[in-house]
């Protein structure tokens, strides 16, 4: 007995360690990242003098929102990361990658099962009768009661002779990485639009105290019309175009007012809550966020380092070419080992007095079927093609982003100087026009241009401000910022 029982561990060791040879033969290509100088990316980025040209790191992107030096928007923005729901679903979709890896690396171990029962049969066995001495029929048949019991447990492995259970665990590796990636990307856009709104708000804002501050001047510009015009020194037309004037500012309120509410609105939603008293505490006027000038660009390997979609483009690439051998594998043969072992008995104490078993070796291989596994082949090469021109592009775009964020911000920043410079003078003309208009040394149209000119180079210049937070929280976001403090990054899954 001792014998047999050696035989057949040495005949399954035998069949176990020849599937674990034959499985690290894996079919289809291994997955190489494509070089930088193979997806077109410059050594350099086409334009000078935005940055300070400092390499990029962690600690440069990961908070670049609090260089505007404001608490009011860093809460809003740790709101929004805690209850955005984009974040919540983002997360969601994360779980569900990390249990496909479970489920693919659980592929690799036996399937256990087991079942047991228990129960009563009934027999009866047909006779004759007879009568007994008081003259009743007594039927002579025979009937009993009888026990059964019985155990089993079976178990199946699959063999990964040529690497389709590694390779479908390669590809759930890849697809866990993107989604982290991708959740990545999601707060990252988040970070940027929170921002962006939060900077419309507090201009509209300021543009509203412009209003209303050029709203009090042209009441008085109008009253001193009407004054002049009631004393007979001018016709009415100061008095009218007074009029006009002051009425075209007051129809300019409703609109900004509109503008600021929307941007409130948005605001409150990215943080995961309804308008309305979420953001109360932001219609408090406050000014234009400020940012320091000096920004680290580095170069644009840099950037493709720490862009979520582009490095989720990436795994979503590595995750195509592993699928290559997930169909190519299916060509070949495949091998499954399975056992079983079982014992019955009419007596619950005699259960385990004999077991029964045995092992067996299963090999399949697909001998016709139309083409069907070839054409899947052919069709998961395509799959990784297109994968690649994702890549590829997703990097181009990447690159574009960074481009197109340098030159806003330095066309926001010219433009900055230049209104801060034309605001001075439109302020010194007013003030010279309003002064003389009340002394009638000059007529009205003088002090209409004038005020004119002074209240466009305000508002131009409150919007060249945004404009540059704008363009610099365009450019942290291009650069791939607001991602690198999470708690679990996606290349640590």
């Amino acid at each position: 007995m001792t014998e047999c029982k050696e035989k057949v561990r040495y005949r399954i060791a035998w069949i176990s360690g020849t599937a674990l040879l034959l499985s690290a033969c894996a079919a289809g290509p291994d997955y190489r990242a494509p070089q930088a100088a193979s997806l077109g990316v410059p050594a350099a980025y086409s334009q000078a003098g935005v940055g300070d040209g400092a390499a990029l790191n962690d600690a440069d992107l990961a908070l670049w929102w609090t260089r505007l030096n404001d608490p009011a928007l860093s809460g809003l923005i740790d709101a929004a990361v805690a209850n955005n729901l984009d974040i919540v679903q983002a997360q969601a979709r994360l779980r569900q990658a990390r249990e496909s890896l479970r489920q693919a690396n659980a592929s690799f171990l036996p399937q256990v099962s087991g079942s047991g029962s228990g129960g009563k049969n009934y027999r009866s066995q047909a006779g004759g009768t007879r009568v007994d001495s008081n003259g009743n029929v007594i039927s002579t048949g025979a009937s009993n009661w009888s026990s059964s019991y019985s155990a089993s447990a079976s178990a199946s492995w699959q063999v990964d002779l040529f690497g389709e259970l590694s390779r479908t665990a390669e590809a759930a590796r890849a697809d866990l990485s993107a989604s982290g990636y991708d959740l990545a990307t999601v707060r990252m856009t988040i970070i940027s639009e929170l921002v962006s709104n939060y900077v419309q708000a507090r201009l509209a804002q300021e543009q509203i105290a412009i209003a209303r501050q050029t709203q009090a001047i042209q009441q008085d510009n109008y009253n001193i019309a009407n004054w002049r015009l009631q004393a007979g020194l001018v016709s009415s037309l100061d008095e009218q175009q007074a009029k006009a004037q002051l009425a075209q500012t007051n129809a300019s309120l409703p609109q900004l007012e509109a503008s600021l509410r929307g941007s409130l609105n948005r605001i409150a939603v990215l943080t995961g809550q309804a308008p309305g008293a979420a953001t109360r505490a932001l219609e408090t006027p406050a000014p234009i966020p400020t940012a320091s000038t000096a920004i680290a660009t580095g170069i644009p390997a840099d950037t493709l380092r720490q862009r979520p979609d582009v490095r989720s483009a990436e795994r979503a690439l590595a995750a195509a070419t592993a699928r290559i051998g997930v169909a190519q594998a299916q060509l070949y043969p495949s091998l499954s080992i399975s056992g079983n072992i079982g014992t019955t008995s009419n007596a619950l104490r005699d259960l385990f007095s004999l077991i029964t078993g045995g092992v067996f070796a299963n090999v399949a291989q697909t001998i016709f079927d139309g083409g069907r596994l070839q054409s899947q082949v052919r069709a998961q090469k395509a799959a990784t093609d297109a994968a690649f021109a994702a890549y590829k592009q997703s990097v181009l775009g990447a690159l574009e982003d960074v481009e197109n964020a340098m030159a806003s911000l330095t066309s926001a920043r010219l433009r900055k100087a230049e209104f801060a410079t034309a605001y001075e003078a439109s302020n010194n003309a007013a003030i010279l026009a309003r002064s003389q208009y009340q002394a009638g040394l000059t007529d009205f149209q003088t002090l209409s241009t004038t005020e004119n000119s002074l209240l466009t180079a305000r508002n131009s210049l409150a919007a060249a401000q945004s404009d540059e937070i704008l363009a610099i929280a365009q450019l942290y976001n291009a650069l791939g910022g607001g991602w690198q403090s999470m708690e679990s990054r996606p290349d640590e899954q």
